[in-house]
């Protein structure tokens, strides 16, 4: 009899430590949720941010938490350098680079050409028939993997000394270029004294007077507020620049394959609201840049294209295959 009593109360005193176990087992998920980091360098209400922010809303709709997509923007991971050393890596998942793929892949130096790309209609066809079968194989070569082509824009030059016309306007402007030597040497042609210069830096350099003026897309320019500290705009649209949804090859395949499905097919699918919200901010910054006070000028295309013709020349001779990539591109415009 008292070793039964002696039995039953020891059993109740280990009773709360049970409890108190199962409760704490409770308490933990039956499994952490995985996170997508998505870094990128575009300020609130860039075209940057519009994107990324739709793709991951698509995306965890559609993985339903078996994962989640975080996205940072604004430069909080790093410069595009830097996100692309993170992709390889494998501390960071996704980014969304532009011009600085060209000194990561030199064939990706394509679209640095001066007006290789007429419209978007034009850069469908590009990416079906020379981005996929020709450029996206190289890109893997690096260690790095596109998921989906999206878009930073076509570029127009803003600076704070006269309107830019014609290429020699630009003698002497201190510009500030994306880092992507081809942009260097355009620029470079027309007269310019680029520099390459991370974009988080930019508004500072402007504001301080380092650099004169600078080049990127209505959406860049509006976004991160240039306009209060560039006064003249001149709407060349030399370069149309693609984005790349890109990650890392090897850290991407250590992801579950039902998640990166849904990040694929995603990031594809999202391409349309890319080029149509693209083509709707076109049409409303200009008239933000304007109202801001912003002094918008066109410019002799002709005159660009004519200064442009050594690029090429320089372009097909250094990289191998180029000639065929922009041979092709032109038969294909219409």
């Amino acid at each position: 009899m008292e070793h039964s009593i002696a039995r039953l109360a020891r059993g109740r005193a280990i009773l709360p430590f049970i409890a108190a176990l199962c409760l704490g087992m409770a308490a933990v998920p039956a499994y952490a949720q995985l996170e997508i980091k998505f870094g990128h360098v575009g300020h609130p209400g860039s075209l940057f941010d519009k994107s990324a922010e739709e793709f991951a809303k698509r995306a965890n709709a559609a993985l339903k938490g078996k994962a989640k997509v975080i996205v940072y923007g604004s430069s909080q991971l790093g410069g595009d350098k830097q996100m692309l050393q993170k992709l390889k890596l494998g501390t960071l998942d996704i980014a969304l680079p532009s011009t600085v793929m060209s000194s990561e892949v030199d064939l990706l130096g394509f679209f640095e050409m001066p007006y290789i790309v007429k419209d978007r209609a034009h850069m469908h066809r590009i990416e079906k028939e020379i981005f996929w079968p020709s450029m996206e194989p190289a890109i893997e070569k690096k260690g790095l993997k596109v998921l989906a082509v999206w878009e930073n824009g076509f570029r127009q030059i803003t600076n704070n000394k006269l309107p830019i016309r014609v290429p020699a306007d630009l003698k002497g402007i201190k510009l500030r270029v994306p880092q992507g030597k081809w942009r260097v040497k355009m620029f470079e042609a027309y007269g310019a004294n680029p520099s390459p210069m991370k974009f988080s830096e930019l508004f500072t350099a402007l504001q301080t007077g380092v650099m004169d003026g600078e080049e990127n897309p209505f959406t860049q320019i509006y976004s991160a507020k240039l306009q209060e500290v560039q006064k003249y705009l001149s709407l060349s649209s030399h370069v149309y620049t693609p984005a790349y949804v890109t990650v890392g090859l090897e850290h991407w395949k250590t992801l579950p394959p039902d998640v990166r499905k849904i990040l694929e097919d995603t990031a594809k699918e999202t391409q349309a609201y890319v080029y149509q919200t693209a083509e709707q901010d076109e049409t409303d910054l200009l008239g933000k840049l304007k109202a801001a006070g912003m002094q918008v000028n066109d410019v002799d295309k002709d005159a660009f294209v004519a200064a442009s013709k050594p690029i090429y020349e320089e372009f097909e001779k250094e990289v191998p295959g180029a000639k065929a990539l922009i041979d092709r591109a032109n038969a294909l415009r219409q």
